[in-house]
């Protein structure tokens, strides 16, 4: 299956079904009077986030969705029946925006969260609401209320507790594979990784999503590589694993630019927690190792863990040291779901 991150779909509502103009005709009644029934309600759009998506494919063969109109009225006071809606389902992470691609119409983040994209038209009044005393055989009824029609972009973050950057062949696919079950390809030249890959950890009996994101290279916020369209999907990541490789003569300079490309694609990015790491360490000796992680930890005033994905060594402790975060991030979000939860009051009364 392809990855597909961004989509563009026309969305379009039923119109509602028109009233009826009838009157009733029956055996010895002489004056019957109106009795044209009211239209249906045409069918309206909807947005469905699941669990079980993680691309947007099929919107690359089905960029129209047009509900149906509402059913006319009928006569003896028979409405019309209400036209059937259409429920698109979209990934957990996809953000739903208007057609110039930056007003945000909604952010579907919760399993199961429903959002109304275009309102069918209402149905329209049959003739019986518009007697009275003065117009007693009203040949009138209302049409039926236009449904709503609009494109929206479809762009999916991914959603992920830790997301993998760094430079091309930093080992980023590679540690991926050693802890997860994912399968990226890997291969010995840059950018072997052409979208983002999920896999899940286990650390203490909890659950880790990590993101692989395809290699940052300098000027990726302005769209230099592959970077400007991936870097959205580390936004929503807890924290970071930046993968340095060891062998790389300019690892110092190659950290610097990284962390700069995520300050001028977003400012915020740089409040989330990092953790470094020198990857490779299998391909030089300890001396040169001690030496490169001091040479790093004074660039970025951080510990850096030295380890080799290939040859799964450090990559627990690494593992233990990012799930400190993620607990820290899950406890802040209980946190907040139990102030906001309702308190309960108790009264009291004397026996």
């Amino acid at each position: 299956m392809k990855f597909l991150d961004q989509a563009k779909i026309f969305i379009q509502s039923g119109d509602g079904g028109a009233g009826c103009v009838s009157f009733r005709r029956e055996k010895y009644i002489e004056f019957g009077g109106p009795n044209g029934g009211d239209g249906g309600r045409g069918g309206s759009i909807y947005f469905e986030a699941v669990a079980n998506l993680n691309t947007l494919i099929d919107f690359r063969y089905t960029q129209h969705f047009k509900a149906k109109k509402g059913q006319n009225g009928m006569g003896a006071e028979k409405n019309g029946s209400k036209a059937q809606d259409i429920v698109i389902k979209v990934p957990i992470g996809t953000e739903i925006l208007a057609e110039d691609g930056e007003t945000l119409l909604a952010d579907m983040v919760e399993p199961g969260q429903i959002f109304l994209a275009a309102k069918g038209g209402d149905g329209g009044r049959g003739n019986v609401h518009f007697k009275s005393a003065t117009n007693q055989a009203p040949r009138y009824a209302e049409p039926g209320w236009p449904g709503e029609e609009k494109w929206v972009w479809l762009k999916l973050k991914i959603i992920a507790d830790i997301g993998l950057i760094g430079m091309p062949n930093a080992g980023k696919s590679t540690f991926l594979t050693a802890v997860t079950k994912a399968r990226p390809k890997i291969a010995d030249y840059p950018f072997t990784t052409l979208h983002p890959n999920l896999g899940v950890a286990w650390v203490d009996g909890y659950e880790m999503v990590l993101a692989d994101i395809p290699g940052l290279i300098e000027g990726a916020h302005e769209g230099v590589g592959l970077g400007d369209r991936f870097l959205k999907h580390i936004e929503r990541c807890g924290a970071f694993l930046h993968l340095i490789d060891v062998t790389d003569d300019n690892m110092v300079k190659n950290y610097k630019a990284i962390r700069k490309e995520l300050e001028l694609y977003d400012k915020s990015l740089l409040e989330k927690p990092e953790v470094v790491a020198l990857n490779k360490c299998d391909s030089i000796a300890d001396d040169e190792i001690a030496k490169r992680v001091a040479k790093l930890e004074k660039a970025c005033g951080k510990k850096v863990f030295a380890i080799s994905a290939v040859a799964k060594k450090g990559l627990f402790e690494c593992l233990l040291e990012l799930n400190k975060y993620i607990k820290r991030e899950r406890k802040k979000l209980d946190d907040n779901d139990e102030q906001e939860k309702p308190v309960e009051t108790h009264e009291w009364s004397p026996l």
